[in-house]
């Protein structure tokens, strides 16, 4: 976070200045947009679970501070730890926790998935939502691009790029737990239809074998 935005921050939030009292009412209805990546021997991605972008699903108007507005709402459906900063220019992704981006200012071509991924083109009242394992990095971004980060209260952070361990990192990604809420639009999200987790229900379980005397 720069040094104006961590000011920013603070002032905002002791005075409730340029803050929306109830971020809520600035989300448009939008459909997600998604985008599965297969594990490329480097960046392992999700097995499972894709990449869900919500294009300009958040008003920004001139009368709030758009980082504040990604913030608030993020918080109110329970995706905390939040930063403001850009999107690093290196691949990288999260082998323990899933990561939530919304674009406040500017715009960026960010590649996800890794190398062999796909490059989205996002821009302010973009949201982002990334499963764990899936690689991300900034190509090119305008000079203001801004970007407001958080995480689901589940998990825990760490940073991985290719050269990290992928036995660890591919044990960890498919034990992160399914967020309760989509930081956008909660509870009855559609990032909640989305990341099913599999249903065992109605499913049988095997019969046990019984071992037979001369059976290979």
């Amino acid at each position: 976070m720069s040094l104006l935005e961590g000011v920013k921050r603070i002032a905002e939030k002791a005075t409730g200045w340029k803050r929306p009292d109830n971020p809520k009412t600035l989300l448009r209805d939008r459909k997600p947009q998604t985008y599965r990546f297969k594990d490329d021997g480097l960046i392992p991605n999700h097995p499972k679970w894709p990449l869900v972008v919500y294009k300009t699903a958040v008003r920004l108007p001139q009368s709030l501070d758009p980082a504040a507005v990604f913030e608030e709402l993020f918080e109110s459906n329970g995706w905390g730890d939040s930063w403001r900063n850009g999107i690093y220019d290196y691949v990288h992704y999260h082998s323990r926790i899933h990561e939530v981006l919304g674009i406040a200012r500017g715009s960026g071509r960010v590649q996800f998935g890794g190398p062999k991924g796909r490059t989205l083109a996002l821009k302010a009242g973009d949201v982002a939502i990334l499963p764990a394992g899936t690689g991300h990095q900034c190509l090119k971004a305008s000079k203001d691009f801004l970007v407001v980060g958080a995480y689901p209260p589940v998990g825990k952070y760490d940073e991985c790029t290719s050269s990290e361990d992928r036995k660890k990192a591919l044990s960890a990604i498919p034990r992160v737990a399914q967020p309760r809420k989509d930081p956008a639009y909660g509870a009855k999200g559609p990032l909640m239809r989305t990341w099913r987790k599999p249903s065992t229900r109605g499913v049988k379980k095997p019969r046990r074998a019984v071992a037979r005397a001369g059976a290979h």
